[in-house]
């Protein structure tokens, strides 16, 4: 009764009547599954594809810890971020960070938002584009069902998906709209899952695949300079720091501590999907694993059904982006209203601008996914740079310039947590942005 009192308190409800009690319950429930749903969709998208390259270069042992403690830290700055954002009564990122460290730090901090997301999306639209049409070194989707055609055309294809199924979903308003798409994506996700498990082990008991690398390869200098990058790649899978804020904002009941539920749950379900993915799909594919491992399922398995599954793990999985994308575009129209429209009315007031925003938005992704060469090559920038600035940097600096004194303080675990994670998020950024360069430089040489 004492923790549905805590509630209720917060809401201002009535708990005297035991049915207005179990009815708000009810309700409370279904407040963090949608909220968990949301956030989770913001975690898991085409990150996920890029984890069975990195343990090709840390070994599954590593790469299990390095998926795990990024997690964890990844949690912890969630905590912090939401706990000094209530404290300042702020209703975004880029706000809590004016608190804690100024306007500069707020304009960098949402630039960093813009930059990641577009990124991000980008990605998104590569991946549809690879798998639908095809590349370079695989056949697509649909030239393997219908053979040579206009869906050949990988801008043309990336274009018609981008106008029939993402523009009406970015066009919603509100992110709370999104949550039954969300939880659609998730279950996406889970089945991915399960069949790259399911064939992996089938093969790994047939004794049909390699002997997988466990530990990281630092024999030569290349390998050394793969190793580099690799951890600003894996950092990019758990930011969802953008969405923290207006999925707070929508969520019925909210509280801190509710917030807090919503972002464990979320991150065990996340660290448990990287994990199985990345070492189901490092162990189907081994030295040969791509960068977006998606692009791997064109070829037989080697087992039974092995057509049908792949088709049915990328088709799959490109709704699940489908469904993922306007999540995260959400949170970049968000930014740059706020950066362009600085005190004009809610988009969800102005029908206009928000359409407006979204029509532009999509268009210069549309035009960048045609530019940029592969999704490593984004993850690699991004990674070493926003998405470690906006999951750990930034939330680090605010807890230690918010939490010296008051009600929130921060304890001195917590102060030596927000230390740590400060620390090595500026080694992960300067390493990543050294070992990205390097490793051009490098290769235009040979």
């Amino acid at each position: 009764m004492g923790n549905k009192e805590e509630e209720a308190s917060v809401t201002g409800k009535n708990v005297d009547d035991d049915d207005d009690i179990d009815d708000y319950s009810k309700r409370s429930n279904a407040g963090i599954y949608s909220a968990v749903f949301n956030l989770t969709t913001t975690i898991i998208g085409a990150g996920i594809m890029a984890l069975p390259a990195t343990m090709k270069v840390l070994g599954l042992i590593a790469g299990i810890v390095m998926i795990c403690l990024i997690g964890v830290l990844a949690e912890i700055s969630v905590e912090l971020l939401i706990r000094f954002a209530v404290q300042c009564k702020a209703k975004s990122y880029g706000e809590v960070v004016q608190q804690a460290l100024g306007s500069p730090a707020r304009i960098v901090s949402e630039i960093c938002i813009i930059v990641n997301n577009a990124g991000v999306l980008v990605v998104y639209l590569i991946i549809m584009g690879d798998v639908m049409s095809g590349s370079g070194r695989h056949a697509g989707v649909l030239e393997q069902w219908f053979g040579n055609g206009f869906w050949d055309n990988r801008k043309l294809v990336m274009l018609i998906m981008l106008i029939v199924f993402l523009a009406p979903l970015c066009a919603l308003d509100r992110i709370e709209s999104l949550s039954m798409t969300s939880a659609a994506s998730v279950v996406l996700a889970v089945l991915f899952v399960t069949i790259t498990c399911v064939v992996a082990s089938i093969m790994f008991i047939e004794g049909k695949t390699a002997p997988p690398r466990l530990v990281p390869d630092v024999s030569s200098k290349k390998a050394i300079i793969e190793l580099l990058v690799i951890i600003p790649v894996m950092s990019n899978a758990y930011v969802c720091h953008f969405n923290i804020q207006p999925i707070y904002n929508e969520l019925e009941g909210r509280s801190p501590r509710k917030m807090n539920i919503v972002g464990r749950i979320t991150t065990a379900i996340c660290i448990m999907i990287y994990s199985l993915t990345a070492v189901s799909g490092y162990l189907l594919f081994g030295k040969n694993t791509e960068g977006d491992v998606l692009t791997n399922f064109d070829k037989p398995l080697g087992i039974r059904f092995s057509t049908t599954l792949n088709f049915i793990v990328r088709v799959g999985y490109i709704f699940h982006l489908i469904l993922v994308f306007p999540v995260i575009h959400f949170s970049l129209r968000q930014t740059i209203d706020t950066l362009a429209f600085s005190g004009a009315v809610p988009l969800t007031e102005s029908k206009n601008r928000c359409l407006g925003l979204t029509c532009a938005i999509l268009g210069i992704l549309y035009l960048a996914s045609i530019l940029i060469p592969s999704i490593w090559t984004a993850f690699k920038l991004t990674g070493a740079t926003t998405a470690v600035s906006l999951g750990f940097t930034f939330p680090a600096l605010i807890a230690l310039r918010l939490g010296r004194n008051g009600p929130l303080g921060l304890s001195s675990r917590e102060r030596s947590s927000s230390w740590l994670m400060l620390v090595l998020a500026i080694i992960v950024s300067l390493v990543g942005v050294f070992g990205n360069i390097y490793g051009m430089q490098d290769g235009s040489s040979e």
